[in-house]
């Protein structure tokens, strides 16, 4: 059994020597937070890069050392890799950054006549971490990295900002001041009435789906308003509509996880957790999108699998607002009657597997907690 796994790994090896990519990486300064997926190391004097990179979806992170030491916030940028590609970035010294500028292509010419002398300085791909890596991001395509990616070309965890004034805001938002006039508002936007109007610069940005914030159309009535304050099916199509394909918002989902779980960017965590309400609080959708619900389900206990539990938790209330939306989720599941055996049988096998390794409770799913109990609105 062992023979035939090194079997398997050199005849892997042998594919990747042919049909792997290079990255090229020149001018990184010593002691640089350099990785690949889900591994970084810091780079020595004659770091150049990685070489035998599978072909597909990869996600290249770096953080910089300050004068003193200190790492700098993560910056990285995706690339879908062709087959024996040769790709060839620059350390920009005054910018402390990788340059955005395209090598000239005699320069890349002449990096790759000289291979055979460049080999030693380039690190192999980790192929220990390969399975997850294509486990964590198999929804992801070349249109969806295409459409998500920043103008900028780089995802960086420290969002670049600015002042956002009223005239700029979003059609239908409301500066501070008025929402102050309008109504009592609570500790945690007062503490927001403290700081700065801010949004992000504009083409630096993860450019994801825009989540409703309102889950009902105009018009609604006070008993539609009601349905869909229980059901997020509304709000669920509207996203869905405006993709090229349904299944795209999976793999919005999984790239928004990378983001956060390789890049720390906080903004993509907040668009995963967004995503997950949305997908988990939709109850006439899981009959009419059934092929989606498999797939969210598989995606998001592989994310699962690479988070810590307390990440997910909020620090206050102690909340995992995960386990809360799965239980919303599986009791839509149970209770409907127009769903076919096979997706009942997957959600019960994946509610078991989440309650042995996390020890959630995913019984008396109908019981409803008091954050959970229906909104509703009064018709007079």
């Amino acid at each position: 059994m062992g023979s035939k796994g090194v079997e398997m790994d050199q005849i892997l090896a042998q594919r990747l020597l042919v049909e792997g990519a290079t990255l090229v990486m020149l001018d990184v300064p010593v002691g640089t937070e350099f990785g690949i997926d889900l591994k970084s190391w810091n780079t020595a004097d004659n770091f150049k890069g990685i070489k035998m990179i599978p072909p597909g979806f990869h996600y290249v992170h770096y953080s910089a050392v300050d004068e003193f030491g200190e790492a700098t916030p993560k910056v990285g940028f995706f690339h879908i890799f062709k087959k024996s590609e040769f790709l060839v970035k620059r350390w920009d010294a005054k910018e402390e950054d990788l340059s955005s500028e395209t090598i000239e292509e005699e320069t890349v010419e002449r990096y790759k006549s000289n291979l055979k002398d460049l080999d030693r300085f380039l690190g192999c791909y980790p192929y220990d971490i390969w399975k997850q890596w294509k486990e964590l991001t198999n929804h992801i395509t070349p249109p969806l990295v295409e459409r998500c990616s920043p103008i900028c070309g780089f995802v960086r965890s420290a969002l670049e900002l600015e002042y956002c004034t009223d005239a700029a805001r979003p059609r239908g938002g409301e500066s501070s001041s008025k929402r102050r006039r309008r109504s009592g508002i609570t500790i945690e936007e007062k503490e927001d009435e403290l700081l700065p109007d801010m949004k992000p610069k504009p083409g630096t940005e993860l450019r994801l789906s825009k989540i409703p914030c309102k889950q009902y159309p105009d018009g609604a009535s006070p008993t539609e308003i009601t349905k869909y304050s229980l059901d997020t099916s509304y709000a669920l199509d509207t996203v869905l509509k405006k993709l090229t394909l349904p299944m795209e918002i999976i793999g919005e989902m999984e790239l928004a996880f990378v983001c956060f779980l390789v890049g720390q960017s906080f903004d993509a965590f907040e668009h995963w957790k967004k995503l997950v309400s949305l997908i988990c609080g939709a109850d006439c959708a899981i009959s009419q999108r059934r092929a989606i619900y498999i797939e969210f389900m598989k995606a998001l206990e592989v994310q699962l699998m690479h988070v810590p539990e307390d990440i997910l938790c909020d620090i206050v209330a102690n909340n995992n607002f995960v386990y809360h939306n799965l239980r919303k989720l599986f009791a839509n599941i149970e209770m409907n009657s127009e769903l076919d055996g096979r997706l009942k049988s997957y959600t019960t096998r994946f509610s078991g597997r989440l309650s042995i390794k996390f020890l959630w409770d995913f019984s008396n799913l109908q019981e409803e907690t008091e954050d959970e109990a229906p909104v509703v609105v009064s018709l007079e």
